[in-house]
């Protein structure tokens, strides 16, 4: 967590994107904005047949952290074709963007490498969180068994 000038901001890696704890715990320590550098891609052989689905899928899980959280989200994704020893390599797809707090889009890029900037409105963050307040209704008396790392027999 950085306080700038603009804003509280968090940054969370690649791999913590998939996890609605982290954006949670972030946003409850005061960020404004989540920022998700990734290295996200696909081996060649995978890309017809779930590329679209994959990208879907990992837009999707950060705009939800924007929306469960009432924050910016800001996903920018490695672009290119890395050699991979052993293997056709893997292919970073891009589709990098900027989210406001209902999960809009305010920027959009496409594979190719590309600069986005959008106006995040702090008065926004309020409003939503006001109208719908998931931070305030949470049931943390019933969260315990998340520290569990498998629950059940």
């Amino acid at each position: 967590m950085w306080k700038t000038r603009y804003a509280t901001i968090g940054v969370l890696i690649c791999w913590d994107q998939w996890y609605p704890e982290a954006a949670r715990i972030t946003s409850l320590l005061g960020a404004q904005v989540l920022f998700y550098p990734t290295a996200i891609g696909w081996h060649p052989a995978e890309k017809e047949e779930w590329g679209a689905a994959q990208v879907d899928a990992w837009r999707t899980a950060q705009r939800a952290h924007a929306i469960a959280n009432g924050v910016y989200v800001a996903a920018p994704n490695r672009v290119g074709h890395e050699d991979e020893p052993g293997t056709k390599g893997i292919t970073f797809f891009g589709r990098s963007f900027i989210a406001d707090p209902f999960g809009r889009l305010l920027g959009d890029a496409g594979e190719g490498e590309e600069t986005l900037i959008a106006r995040c409105d702090p008065g926004l963050i309020e409003d939503v969180r006001r109208n719908w307040p998931f931070l305030r209704d949470r049931r943390v008396d019933a969260y315990a068994p998340i520290l569990s790392r498998y629950l059940g027999s």
